[in-house]
């Protein structure tokens, strides 16, 4: 099964609430949660100790608004990346969102997720 095959309104609706998903466990810091859709491969790289500092320590990414915008979609190989408009509820100015999905074992999975 490859995701690029997918329509772009079956992709946005399996984006849109994992991406909203993401928002809200990154603004309560919960990592346990923030990171429950996320591939194999990337919870290997990812490295805990720097996720946890930034959940501490970032600004924005405790204050994420769930107002955002969908940029588009871009297919390539296996992944697909959706980019978003994303605001803060408490910087001004507007970032840029992108999050990676991809098949793992038949499931839908994260395998990039990153605010610019």
């Amino acid at each position: 099964m490859n995701i690029i095959d997918k329509s772009d309104e079956e992709i946005l609706a399996i984006a849109e609430p994992m991406w909203s998903d993401l928002i809200k466990h990154s603004n309560q810091g919960n990592y346990g949660d923030f990171i429950k859709n996320f591939s194999p491969g990337l919870l290997l790289a990812l490295d805990e100790v720097e996720v946890g500092r930034q959940f501490a320590t970032s600004e924005l990414t405790r204050n994420l608004s769930e107002d955002f915008d969908i940029l588009g979609i871009i297919r390539r190989n296996e992944h697909v990346s959706v980019l978003f408009r994303q605001r803060s509820t408490k910087r001004e100015g507007e970032w840029l969102g992108r999050l990676v999905l991809g098949y793992e074992e038949d499931q839908v999975m994260i395998f990039g997720a990153s605010i610019f």
